[in-house]
């Protein structure tokens, strides 16, 4: 074995089967991809921090009037949910009310066809006996 040193210049030439060239490319896309995913999730988890302690930081020095009224949102919020929980509520009562008159409707319906039957009944043996 002679150690003849490796010569890399302008004029040699690497051979590579397509399908590795291939995974490299991807590899490299998938790798540049994913930097950049984070990186820009890192600025915007700084940024949202950031705004966090801004706000904080207004927060603490905010006047009485702000926090009236905040009190009076928060109070109304509430008001609203209750009114759609009444709401969601009446939808129901009427969807049962709706299937109940239809059912009644139907009973209704039957005792008349019951009524007739009784009197076909007693006008029919009626006349036999």
């Amino acid at each position: 074995m002679s150690n003849k040193p490796l010569n890399i210049g302008e004029e040699a030439r690497v051979q590579m089967p397509m399908k590795t060239v291939a995974s490299l490319i991807v590899l490299v896309a998938m790798g540049v991809f994913a930097y950049t995913e984070l990186t820009a999730r890192l600025v915007s988890l700084e940024t949202s921090r950031e705004l966090f302690e801004n706000d904080l930081l207004k927060k603490s020095e905010q006047i009485p009037t702000d926090q009236e009224q905040h009190f009076l949102l928060e109070d109304l919020y509430k008001s609203v949910e209750k009114m759609e929980k009444t709401q969601e509520l009446n939808m129901t009562n009427k969807v049962n009310i709706e299937f109940l008159a239809k059912q009644l409707e139907k009973a209704l319906e039957d005792i008349e066809n019951l009524k007739d039957k009784v009197r076909e009944n007693k006008n029919g043996n009626g006349g036999h006996q």
